[in-house]
């Protein structure tokens, strides 16, 4: 007699874990979003403005040096690691000898966030020293990320390197996207949109009524006009409306206006006679 036996069922369990292990980091490393940069000095109103910046993480952007004596390329990265290099937000990149020399210029460990209606300072701090400038202090660099409603991630421009101080030197770059610009709020008010929409249904109400009566009840002249014979009828009513409160006077003719019959006068003028004739 055969004993047939089930296989097992752990190799199916391990890999379904594995599988929704794998799901949810993936979940959670996408809601992190600006989560991977430390604020410098745990500020709530720049930890705010930073969430700002969510639809910029996880891209990279890069730019050419415009200095033609110079051939650097920065590499920008929104709370995650530019080029590559662990803790780097910005990074500058050397070509000009014959080995590649990469200086980081900022982290995102040590980041600062400034915002106003319609832009964004980013500041990455504690960059590598420099070698011979600004008295040896730490690199750090300033990214001005300004509303622009027409592209959704601009291109990184290099505007300036202010090296030539004895302190507080830094990189300035610019950065266009409409991830900063503020919701536009409807300027109409509600009496507005109420005439709008009248002044709708009023155009739906006489074009399509004008359709109809041509088209299907073939109708000609003014008779095209919908519902012609309730609006004369209105229109004869307002009309008789008006003229009843705004001509509240007596409309019959005053008696010392109205004719008087040629019999009546003479009538008159006999009857004044009378008290001449001698008794």
């Amino acid at each position: 007699m055969e004993v047939y036996s089930c296989p097992s069922r752990r190799p199916f369990l391990v890999w379904t874990l594995v599988v929704q292990l794998v799901l949810c980091g993936s979940v959670v490393f996408a809601t992190d979003g600006t989560n991977s940069c430390k604020v410098l000095y745990d500020s709530k109103s720049d930890r705010a403005v930073l969430s700002r910046l969510a639809p910029l993480t996880n891209k990279s952007f890069t730019v050419e040096s415009p200095d033609k004596d110079e051939s650097y390329k920065y590499i920008f990265q929104l709370c995650g690691d530019a080029g590559g290099v662990q803790g780097a937000g910005l990074i500058q990149v050397d070509s000009k000898g014959t080995e590649t020399k990469t200086t980081v210029i900022g982290l995102y460990n040590a980041t600062q966030a400034i915002g106003g209606g319609d832009w964004v300072m980013l500041i990455y701090r504690n960059g590598e020293p420099y070698n011979a400038h600004c008295s040896k202090e730490k690199r750090k660099a300033f990214v001005m990320i300004s509303c622009n409603r027409k592209v959704d991630m601009g291109q990184l421009e290099v505007l300036r390197e202010e090296r030539e101080r004895e302190q507080d030197c830094f990189y300035l770059f610019k950065l266009d996207s409409s991830a900063v610009c503020q919701e536009l709020s409807s300027k109409l008010s509600s009496g507005s949109i109420l005439l709008i929409i009248g002044v709708c249904l009023l155009a739906v109400y006489l074009i399509g009524g004008f359709l109809y009566q041509r088209l299907i009840v073939g109708a000609k002249g003014m008779e095209q006009f919908p519902n012609f014979a309730f609006w004369v009828e209105f229109g004869n009513l307002t009309a008789d409306g008006c003229d009843f409160v705004c001509r509240s006077g007596n409309r019959e003719a005053s008696p010392a206006y109205r004719a008087v019959a040629p019999e009546s006068l003479e009538e008159e003028q006999e009857e004044r006679d009378d008290h001449l004739l001698p008794m």
